[in-house]
């Protein structure tokens, strides 16, 4: 399997694949999951005649069980030593939930400074700031992200499928069918990475203030969510980026939930290829 090793000796999984001269498309995955959370998106692009190129975070997946790092600015630097060591130029890089922050401080501190970015996509990100906080009134209360730390540490694998058969795909609404399939490979991914990386992930993903990555981002930026997303409110996510990015289309989906990348993939896909064929 393919690894490369950043400086302090994580070793990052990731795949890579599709011709080696096409423009490459970077996947950025989602909290606690790995890049096979973007198996949907990967056969698609690289039918579509893209190099497709996706990581797992170290602490997730396949990459390092390591105890340090757990961290926006190290999550943005491993993927730097991913793209460095293939040597990616004119990426898109789309990110989803915590995938998303992770792009957006790679691309403000490593990618668009070195030129290596083309456009980037956020999905459902986190960004600018999930956590409530003096400044930030209308953020989510800590106790919530308190509660899933304590979860995760009471019973990881009871909590990864109360999360995935409930708000993350929106399985808790009364005229959405639960699919099994879904929930397990949900969990599936979940229970392959480190409870470590995960539990302090979550402040990672939560209380990290992305506000000066996103002012910084000048290329052009796709940011989507659905409106009935119960994980990352919308309105603090899509709708505050939108705001803060100097180029940003914004598309709000109706009813849709956090977990749209997956049981939506027919309708999020193509919007994302039109996007990137924009000239």
């Amino acid at each position: 399997m393919p690894f490369v090793t950043t400086e302090d000796g994580t070793e990052i999984f990731y795949k890579d694949f599709g011709p080696r001269d096409a423009q490459p498309i970077m996947f950025h995955h989602g909290w606690p999951l790995s890049s096979d959370d973007w198996d949907t998106q990967i056969l698609y692009f690289l039918a579509k005649g893209y190099r497709v190129v996706a990581s797992d975070r170290r602490g997730h997946g396949r990459s390092s069980d390591i105890g340090t790092g757990h961290d926006m600015d190290h999550y943005a630097s491993d993927v730097d030593v991913v793209v460095q060591h293939l040597d990616l130029q004119n990426v898109i890089h789309v990110g989803h939930s915590t995938g998303g922050g992770q792009v957006a401080r790679y691309v403000a501190k490593y990618g668009q400074p070195q030129g290596r970015v083309a456009k980037a996509v956020l999905v459902a990100a986190v960004p600018p700031l999930m956590v409530q906080t003096p400044e930030h009134p209308a953020g989510v209360p800590i106790m919530v992200f308190n509660g899933f730390r304590d979860a995760l540490a009471a019973n990881r694998a009871k909590f990864y499928e109360a999360v995935a058969s409930g708000p993350f795909y929106g399985f808790n609404r009364d005229d959405v069918a639960l699919s099994q399939p879904v929930v397990h490979n949900w969990v599936r991914q979940g229970l392959t990475g480190s409870a470590l990386a995960q539990y302090e992930g979550i402040k990672a993903f939560s209380e990290t203030d992305q506000t000066d990555d996103l002012k910084a981002i000048t290329v052009p930026t796709l940011v989507l969510q659905g409106d009935d997303d119960q994980v990352v409110p919308y309105q603090e996510a899509a709708l505050k980026q939108a705001e803060l990015l100097s180029d940003a289309t914004v598309k709000i989906y109706p009813g849709l939930s956090h977990g749209l990348l997956t049981v939506n993939a027919g309708t999020v896909n193509p919007d994302i290829l039109t996007f990137i064929q924009q000239s």
